[in-house]
């Protein structure tokens, strides 16, 4: 018996193209924010990133070196707030804060 090809969802691809809107982008950023583990927010960011050019490109549109994007980006990054600043503005985004729910 011949098993032929199965179709198969490309994960990689599909979130690539979401996260190109940037609505999408937003909502997927704060869904990865947690104190505890902020390596998940910078993972999402360095995803949204890739949908939207990769890191060379943002570092065009940001000014900032590829290879300090790439340690910003890490799982073990630090960005100061001014580069999360101008990265989020790069992908058309801006930072908000907000008061914290009282049931949290």
């Amino acid at each position: 018996m011949s098993i032929g090809k199965s179709t198969t969802t490309d994960y990689g691809g599909l979130l690539r193209e979401q996260l190109r809107e940037p609505a999408l982008a937003a909502e997927y950023l704060a869904a990865s924010i947690d104190p505890d583990h902020p390596e998940l927010f910078l993972l999402a960011l360095r995803n949204v990133a890739d949908a939207s050019g990769g890191l060379g490109a943002m570092s065009k549109a940001t000014e900032l070196n590829r290879q300090s994007l790439y340690r910003m980006l890490s799982d073990d990054g630090n960005p100061r707030l001014s580069s999360l600043v101008g990265i989020l503005k790069a992908l058309g985004l801006e930072l908000a804060i907000r008061p914290q729910d009282p049931a949290a």
